[in-house]
């Protein structure tokens, strides 16, 4: 196989490399100093073992209240139900009708639907209701969201900010990879809300920063996925902080036995919803699996990519997804990169030329497999297989969102072919299996392949984008210019050589 994008096959490597080995192939990178996930995104090397085995639901003492049929008949506040209809939504979506009544009630709520079913505004339309009209005090935070990535954070943070705005609720993200400087500056400004990882939070309390014993409300999003990434003793010590006797929620696409401790400990008589089996598929999705030979490999994921319209790209490894992504854009394909190596502004900024359509393929570890939403994505491509089902379905979430259409297409290698059948019958999806090749009519009928320009492209930011940017550095310059000499005709700080003592804080990375 050309070396390009060269990807390992998981299932020779386990049996030769033993099982220290971790899933990449590559050296797992050294854990944060917060003792969770690395920013690399590798989390620390092979994630722990997922307890096998449908989740048991908690039986619920208190009968739930009926679900809701409007927004209007909801008990919230005039202006949520005002920004509601101008974003054009009057009629919940099943999860958000079920769980809403409750939660306003101030109910315990544990709740699953697949991806795209509206699980945001289900746990965070109560939690601003119940919270407006109070006002937190500095580094103390009245509700929290905890989600296990920043692309989630910042996901929850877009959908709930114009609601949080009308209520003049201060909302504040709180992840790594960005300035703590900032963050610590938020919070002692004082803000009501705030969406949290794990680790970035534990820093910020271990610093004086923040505490939580005046939180009153908590939601724990995709928390099956933070017990897989190792993160469920800092999400078990953080919710031992907030106020006891508070308000818990746990929303999650997929709901397994990792979280039996949480809903045990955590939940008190909660109000149970399930919209969906936590493997059932969404009926507007198509699964595929593509029977490729290694060797041809390359050429079929490059004519995918040269596609009329976007499509998401799935990896197991930074190193390969940087190879893939280079090599695309060397034949004509508008390709960029996005995985845990890369800072947050950069992930930031590669998102939104993927969503605007400056850029048609997003190449991506599992970085993107949770939290990323993008209007109209009628294509995944597992170039890699995944390692599990729960993988698979969050890959392909990212697709059929909102009761539109999608497809996911996984290529498969000979060596691959049991596993893959494994998979597939865990996660209760029958695919439609292809044996082809590049260049063939049922490969393009599938996927839209097309044999790419071969002119390569450089991936420029848009001109809005470039403005914006540049005006922002040069008022940034002119800020941080020093400044004339006082009155007293003694000079600066900065004229005399000396720079002011930086804290702590604000240099943090």
């Amino acid at each position: 196989m050309n070396r390009t994008f060269r990807t390992t096959d998981r299932s020779s490597r386990n049996r030769s490399s033993g099982s220290g080995s971790g899933r990449s192939g590559y050296r797992s990178q050294a854990p944060s100093r917060s003792g969770g996930p690395s920013r690399s995104g590798s989390y620390g090397g092979r994630r722990p073992a997922a307890q096998q085995g449908e989740f048991a639901l908690p039986v619920t003492l208190t009968p739930a209240l009926p679900p809701a049929e409007t927004f209007a008949e909801l008990d919230l506040p005039s202006a949520l139900v005002k920004t509601l209809a101008t974003q054009g939504m009057a009629v919940p979506f099943p999860i958000q009708a079920a769980t809403l009544p409750n939660s306003l009630a101030g109910r315990d709520v544990l709740g699953r639907g697949r991806t795209g079913s509206g699980k945001t505004l289900a746990f965070g339309l109560a939690l601003l209701a119940r919270t407006a009209g109070q006002r937190a005090e500095p580094g103390q935070p009245l509700a929290l969201v905890l989600v296990p990535t920043r692309e989630l954070a910042q996901q929850v943070t877009d959908a709930l900010t114009p609601y949080a705005r009308d209520l003049r609720l201060r909302l504040t993200t709180v992840v790594g990879g960005m300035s703590i400087g900032r963050q610590v500056n938020a919070l002692r400004g004082g803000a009501e809300v705030v969406v949290a990882t794990p680790g970035r939070l534990k820093d910020l309390i271990d610093r004086g920063t923040c505490r939580l014993d005046r939180v009153a409300i908590t939601v724990l999003d995709e928390a099956d996925q933070m017990a897989d990434m190792g993160f469920m003793p800092q999400v078990t010590a953080l919710l031992d902080q907030v106020r006891p006797g508070g308000q818990r929620m746990l929303f999650s696409a997929t709901l397994d036995r990792n979280i039996d401790l949480l809903v045990r400990r955590y939940l008190n008589d909660p109000v149970v919803h399930s919209v969906d089996p936590s493997m059932g598929a969404v009926a507007t999705m198509e699964h595929h699996v593509l029977h490729v030979q290694t060797t041809d490999k390359q050429a079929l994921t490059t004519q995918i990519a040269a596609r009329d319209g976007r499509v998401l790209m799935f990896l197991d490894t930074k190193h390969a997804v940087d190879a893939l992504t280079a090599h695309l854009l060397r034949t004509g394909v508008r390709a960029a990169a996005l995985h845990g190596g890369k800072s947050q502004p950069q992930r930031t900024r590669t998102l939104a030329q993927f969503k605007s359509g400056h850029v048609t393929v997003l190449v991506a570890t599992n970085v993107a497999a949770r939290g990323i939403h993008v209007d109209d994505l009628d294509l995944v491509v597992n170039v890699d297989p995944p390692s599990d089902h729960k993988d698979y379905l969050h890959r392909g979430g990212r697709t059929a969102r909102a009761g539109e259409s999608g497809r996911v297409v996984t290529l498969v290698l000979p060596s691959q072919r049991r596993e893959m059948t494994r998979l597939m019958a865990t996660a209760g999806i029958t695919p439609q299996s292809t044996q082809t090749h590049s260049g063939q009519a049922e490969l393009t009928r599938i996927t839209g392949a097309r044999t790419p320009s071969g002119v390569p492209v450089t991936i420029t930011e848009p001109v809005g984008e470039r403005t914006r940017r540049s005006t922002s550095s040069s008022s940034r310059s002119r800020r941080n210019r020093p400044s004339q000499a006082g009155r007293s005709g003694r000079p600066t700080l900065a004229s005399k050589g000396t720079s002011p003592r930086r804290s702590a804080l604000g240099t943090a990375a």
